[in-house]
């Protein structure tokens, strides 16, 4: 006696995958390629960032080491120009590098005293927050992509199912039966819309929560830096 999953109920259905796929309507055929191409470039997208994360993190430790050995900041940006991928590295270069115009315009203006400090302490932050926002920025790049993948693709993926079965029930009115050998091909090629729009859209909503988580902390790191870069000039300034 045969098994009944080996049985061919319908002449040309055997439960392949990529025979449901052939045999399937060509709107189907089309929204799986669609969800295709949104599968192969959110996995793209999740390769690179995730190794551009890992560099800034790796970057961000080392960078964060120099900076806790040196005794000045002019002994910090050396060693911030060798890490091009790191977050707070960024935001020191530009910091210093407002600082270094500020000590430059009080040398040539010959002024000092806490006015300046006052006005200068703003620049710089003002500086560093731009830097911050650029980063950012750079930083969620190419996000909005996976998360339009992980909220459409489910419905992508219902509108092949839905097209699918319109055309199932479609071949029963004409041929006049509802038997299983007719109905459970369509529902079949109908359904793998619907799977591959899920197979989509979880790893794009997966990944774009732990970017997002991580991107929240690298700018949390900036600021965060950002306010003791401050709290070290406003000293410094004070001083002169």
């Amino acid at each position: 006696m045969k098994d009944i999953g080996s049985l061919d109920l319908s002449g040309n259905f055997h439960g392949s995958l990529l025979g449901m796929v052939l045999d399937a309507g060509l709107m189907v055929q089309f929204v799986l390629l669609l969800l295709f191409i949104f599968s192969v470039v959110s996995w793209a997208i999740i390769f690179l960032k995730y190794r551009y994360y890992q560099k800034i993190k790796k970057e961000n430790e080392s960078f964060d080491s120099d900076y806790s050995r040196s005794s000045k900041l002019s002994d910090v940006l050396p060693a911030a120009k060798k890490y091009s991928f790191s977050t707070t590295a960024e935001v020191f270069r530009v910091g210093y590098a407002e600082l270094t115009k500020i000590n430059k315009y009080a040398s040539e203006s010959a002024q000092k005293g806490d006015e300046i400090s006052l006005s200068s302490l703003d620049n710089i932050e003002r500086s560093m927050n731009k830097a911050s926002n650029t980063e950012m920025t750079k930083l969620e790049s190419a996000l909005g992509f996976l998360a339009t993948t992980g909220s459409a693709s489910p419905f992508i993926g219902l509108f092949g199912t839905v097209w699918g079965i319109m055309d199932t029930f479609k071949g029963i009115g004409a041929r006049g039966s509802a038997t299983l050998a007719v109905v459970a091909p369509g529902i079949s090629e109908a359904l793998i819309a619907t799977a591959a729009g899920l197979a989509a859209a979880i790893p794009a909503v997966i990944f774009y929560n732990y970017f997002l988580n991580q991107s929240k902390n690298m700018v949390q790191e900036m600021d965060n830096f950002s306010a003791e870069f401050l709290n070290i000039v406003e000293r410094y300034l004070i001083r002169k």
